[in-house]
């Protein structure tokens, strides 16, 4: 596809060189992963665990720790590759970081990636679902979810060109998160590109209820969702006080996007592409 002969030109000519995160004034980068590597090797597992066996949200996918679905580049960057069988079986790529991101009282702290979709047409991918998120470590120490806490960052569905930020958390019917919906506003994003989504936690007033949570694309503010919000003080500290992990993956399916369907196209222009993800702290 176009984004792969592009890439390997690139770096043919020898003019790749890692896009690293930026600086952001007043902040500290805590954790950077740059996506170095040769092209068709797998992320860092000192960093990153490579998911499979993974069975949510009805999706038909099975993850793998194939290269085939998620690889290095080795033009500085990590994708994640949806692939189909010839007999109709789909298959994709999770990664999840082995470390996890607490934030800090008085402090603020954002998670951001660079990311680009890959760019096949919309009809082509129904029942693609990529995302970049973040679930409450307490997930890997027996606590369930939703009371764990997610913070979904970016959620593509369908190829439409429609971001969703989402929080789970409490019960998993109803409460203060609207479960299983979750709490959710979404905003319009660009056809093709890298572009940098991210999630900012506030914790500088010392009133939990005037804390917030924030997502931005490009910077730019489209959801707030603040303590006075969730309106519970445990639930709060689940989303805001605890340690989250990050996760990235293309999911094919499932009870939000829906089957694919026939015109639904596998490979390199489905894909989702990520140069970058870090974690700051104020």
């Amino acid at each position: 596809m176009r984004f792969q002969q592009s890439l390997l030109a690139c770096v043919a000519s020898g003019l790749v060189a890692a896009i690293t995160p930026p600086n952001i004034q007043g902040m500290n980068i805590v954790f950077s992963e740059d996506f170095e590597g040769t092209a068709g090797a797998s992320p860092k597992t000192s960093v990153w665990n490579i998911m499979d066996a993974i069975n949510t949200n009805d999706e038909v996918q099975t993850y793998t720790t194939s290269n085939q679905n998620v690889q290095i580049s080795g033009g500085g960057t990590v994708q994640f590759v949806p692939r189909k069988s010839p007999s109709g079986v789909w298959t994709s790529g999770r990664i999840e970081t082995v470390g996890s991101w607490t934030p800090a009282p008085g402090k603020v702290m954002k998670i951001q990636a660079n990311i680009l979709l890959g760019d096949n047409l919309a009809i082509n991918k129904q029942g693609l679902w990529p995302a970049f998120w973040a679930l409450g470590d307490a997930m890997r120490h027996g606590t369930q979810w939703p009371q764990a806490g997610e913070i979904d960052i970016m959620e593509q569905v369908d190829g439409i060109l429609t971001g969703y930020g989402t929080l789970h958390c409490g019960p998993e019917a109803g409460g203060p998160c609207n479960e299983p919906a979750g709490r959710q506003k979404s905003t319009a994003m660009p056809a093709d590109g890298f572009h940098t989504w991210g999630v900012t936690i506030d914790r500088t007033n010392d009133d939990w209820t005037a804390q917030t949570i924030s997502w931005q694309l490009d910077d730019a503010t489209f959801y707030t969702v603040t303590g006075a919000d969730i309106n519970d003080a445990a639930t709060w500290s689940s989303l805001a006080h605890s340690p989250f992990y990050i996760l990235l993956n293309v999911a094919v399916g499932g009870d939000w996007p829906g089957a694919p369907n026939l015109l639904t196209l596998d490979g390199y222009g489905s894909m989702m592409e990520v140069q970058w993800v870090a974690v700051y702290s104020s």
